[in-house]
């Protein structure tokens, strides 16, 4: 088994991707030229989010699969409770445990339709991604990650109550975290000191989008549920009209974010992609991260 985390070596800095099922056979095309543009780089693996609904869980599961089969890349398998049984969630987790995925990121997830809807427990299902983390670990030799949210869970009363949840978490059995996306690097250090001060070590990545339009940047409000700072709309806010520079700009700043963070002892970076490659690739030479195996190079294959 290769884990996740043994991909991720401390001593210098690598980065992961994230990819979005694909919708449409269009949009699965465009993925895997993704895929096949980033495979080169070694990322210290790749995963595909859990959509809600039958066919794009449907098309995450095949996704994940293809990674496993057709590629060099190590594949990391999103999980979520939404709408499962735990019968189901045991069918899933062997499933891809069958394909030789070993890497499970372990959600709760969100209402089907609407992200801040009323969450309902499916009548024969799991209720927090705290008994999902235990369920995964029963059933296999995984490697375990979670969810974390640098200004606590919108539906958390505060961050010191968020950050008690994803100790819990964390401590059911998870061996990493990704961070959802924030703006300044602060958000993501102060949730890491939070959860160190609680006496938990384990591995924390933040989760990175390059700024590269307007569009990516309210994105960015809706997927962390903070505002945009100040300093960043008067520095981003006069180029809406110019997609160059705003995306120049806004790829300065996510350079910068990303600096720091590694100044800071981050050992990897999580892209969000979007199914896009070029503004990775272009982050990922800028801030001089390395492939994960620096002795291997990626075995590419033709598109499919």
């Amino acid at each position: 088994m290769t884990s996740v985390v043994a991909r991720i070596p401390g001593d210098r800095p690598v980065f992961s991707v994230e990819f979005m099922p694909p919708r449409d056979d269009a949009d699965e095309q465009r993925l895997w030229n993704s895929i096949r543009s980033l495979e080169g780089l070694d990322p210290a693996f790749v995963s595909v989010t859990y959509g809600a609904g039958g066919s794009s869980r449907d098309r995450t599961i095949r996704t994940t699969g293809r990674v496993v089969r057709e590629t060099t890349l190590v594949s990391m398998a999103h999980l979520t409770a939404v709408d499962h049984s735990v019968a189901e969630l045991r069918n899933v987790i062997g499933w891809y445990a069958e394909l030789g995925v070993r890497n499970v990121l372990a959600l709760r997830g969100d209402p089907p339709g609407d992200p801040m809807g009323e969450w309902v427990r499916h009548p024969e299902g799991l209720a927090y991604a705290e008994e999902l983390v235990r369920l995964v670990r029963e059933l296999g030799d995984f490697c375990v990650g979670v969810s974390a949210f640098p200004y606590g869970h919108p539906r958390s009363a505060d961050v010191d109550t968020d950050t008690e949840y994803l100790v819990r978490k964390l401590r059911a059995g998870a061996d990493f975290a990704i961070a959802q996306l924030f703006f300044e690097a602060d958000d993501f250090l102060r949730m890491r000191d939070r959860v160190a001060a609680r006496g938990c070590d384990t591995l924390l990545l933040p989760g990175i989008m390059p700024l590269t339009t307007p569009k990516i940047l309210t994105k960015t409000v809706e997927l962390s549920g903070a505002q945009v700072p100040a300093s960043l709309t008067e520095r981003l806010g006069p180029l809406a009209e110019d997609p160059k520079a705003f995306r120049a700009a806004g790829m300065d700043v996510t350079a910068e974010l990303s600096e720091r963070l590694l100044a800071e002892g981050v050992p990897c970076l999580h892209f969000y992609t979007f199914n896009r490659s070029k503004a990775t690739k272009e982050m990922v030479d800028r801030l001089g991260l390395v492939p994960s195996r620096p002795d291997t190079q990626a075995n590419l294959r033709p598109v499919g």
